[in-house]
């Protein structure tokens, strides 16, 4: 016998949390909200399986397709990934799908695979008061601790991404050069693995600059070599932003891709 579907006051009073969300939303959202707040508290870490389907509509007491519309979002979002026949997982940037989700820069040849991982040279990696500005992209009191990091990444052996990257101090406390540049995979798998952070959605500002003599020489082009500058913010979830990266491109080699849908 199917499960009856209960009232919004019958869920909400049944789940305390679900009174953060407006009481106007779809069913199917508050229960993407509440799958939300588990994923947020680390219930479910990065490549582990969530409940069922089943389970989850009895935790929550709704029917089996109010939690399927709710996990369709999610894995529209890219936060979950279902899997034929084994069930729905956390997102993980160590997944081969999402590893390369943030990571729009391609060979003209388009075949990153052949291409290989970047090789990370970390220049520096410090604990540094937080300026006015970083502070305020990243939600921050200006003073706060945040880490710093430059890096270039090669491809190759030939440099072509100049980053800076400043981090939250309290969130990534002990991250170090030698971990950041030894890290067998990418960045934003060290960031979940080690310090439990996880980046699902970023946005990015593009323009073409010239590059200072200091930025030329690290990525060995004259500075008349016109250069794509991104600079990106991060966020976890709840769009709590968690890193700044400013990069300069090179494109001579590479183009800059992305999917339009």
């Amino acid at each position: 016998m199917a499960t009856p579907h209960p009232s919004q006051a019958d869920l909400a009073a049944s789940e305390p949390t679900l009174a953060a969300t407006p009481a106007f939303s779809p069913l199917y959202q508050q229960i993407k909200e509440l799958i939300l707040q588990s994923l947020e508290a680390g219930e479910w870490k990065p490549g582990e399986a969530i409940p069922s389907e089943n389970e989850l509509a009895a935790r929550f007491r709704v029917s089996q397709g109010t939690v399927r519309k709710a996990i369709d979002e999610l894995a529209a979002e890219n936060l979950v990934i279902r899997r034929q026949g084994k069930g729905t997982f956390v997102a993980t940037h160590s997944e081969q799908q999402v590893r390369y989700r943030f990571l729009k820069l391609m060979p003209d040849s388009g075949d990153r695979e052949t291409e290989g991982p970047a090789q990370r040279t970390v220049l520096e990696c410090k604990r540094v008061r937080a300026s006015a500005e970083v502070a305020r992209a990243l939600a921050l009191r200006s003073g706060d601790a945040v880490i710093q990091v430059r890096r270039v990444l090669s491809f190759g052996g030939v440099p072509t991404i100049l980053e800076d990257l400043w981090l939250p101090g309290n969130a990534f406390k002990g991250l170090s050069a030698e971990q950041a540049e030894g890290w067998q995979g990418p960045t934003y798998a060290m960031f979940e693995n080690e310090f439990g952070v996880r980046m699902v959605r970023a946005e990015e500002k593009i323009r073409a600059v010239l590059p200072d003599a200091q930025q030329a020489a690290l990525l060995k082009v004259s500075q008349q070599t016109p250069l794509l500058s991104v600079e990106r913010m991060a966020f976890t979830y709840n769009d709590v932003p968690m890193e700044l990266r400013r990069g300069l491109y090179r494109t001579d080699t590479h183009h800059y891709r992305n999917e339009l849908s």
